[in-house]
């Protein structure tokens, strides 16, 4: 697929959630261009979907190109999770493509993710919870483990919390924010991020010291079930910096 400045950041940074993007740098008059570039497109072809091609002209996106920091072209970078992780410059000889694309497959952190992902759908959330944890000590930028650590634990703390106890526990003192913390907690279990979200911030401004560090915690900690550029975690974000400061 052809890549703008306009459409960067979800063709190339989200997909790459899903599975690895990889973006050809590439000009018309580029000679080794045309070189390479089929011999990417014969491989993605032969990858069924395993990775994606992205195709980016650097003459009609040039500022895409400087933030990339391209030097020379052809110029192949490989994005996994939101972040770049390989690249390469000029027509290296399709084995030696074969080779570096062979290197973007699944690593030890992908695949205990992958293992922790299995044993959620299986139910075992202990067994989830040391899988993710695993990924994150081999990756510590492991979004896809960030994520699914933080929902795993979600679930582990809402289990057996009743809402009408915490919610007269909160109706009797505002201040405990045990309670608060745990309505905080089933609100986004049941999907009402805003609410939980909302629910923390609130607390934040009207506490201070320790009670207000715990909660901040808290907070962060639910918003690492989302993606950083999910738009109900950036306003979030913006919400606790004002009550903040």
């Amino acid at each position: 697929m052809d890549v703008t400045e306009g459409t960067f950041a979800e063709e190339v940074l989200q997909r790459s959630h899903e599975r690895p993007v990889v973006v050809d740098f590439w000009a018309e008059w580029c000679g080794p261009c045309r070189t390479l570039g089929p011999v990417l497109e014969r491989l993605a072809a032969e990858a069924n979907g395993e990775w994606v091609l992205a195709k980016v002209d650097v003459d009609a996106n040039g500022s895409l190109a400087a933030a990339a920091q391209v030097q020379g072209i052809p110029a192949v970078r490989a994005f996994r999770d939101g972040r770049q992780v390989a690249e390469f410059t000029g027509a290296l000889p399709e084995p030696q493509v074969r080779e570096w694309l062979a290197g973007l497959g699944p690593g030890p952190a992908d695949l205990a993710a992958a293992g922790a992902a299995e044993a959620v759908e299986a139910g075992d959330l202990q067994a989830a919870g040391d899988g993710f944890r695993r990924a994150l000590e081999l990756d510590p930028g492991h979004e896809t483990a960030r994520r699914g650590l933080a929902g795993v634990e979600l679930r582990l703390r809402t289990m057996g919390q009743d809402r009408g106890g915490l919610a007269r526990r909160v109706e009797a003192d505002p201040a405990e924010l045990d309670a608060v913390m745990g309505l905080a907690d089933l609100d986004a279990m049941e999907g009402d991020l805003e609410a939980a979200f909302g629910r923390l911030v609130d607390a934040v401004a009207e506490t201070s010291g320790p009670a207000r560090e715990q909660v901040r915690l808290h907070l962060l900690v639910l918003l690492d079930t989302l993606p950083g550029d999910d738009s109900r975690a950036m306003a979030a974000r913006r919400r606790l910096a004002l009550a903040l400061f």
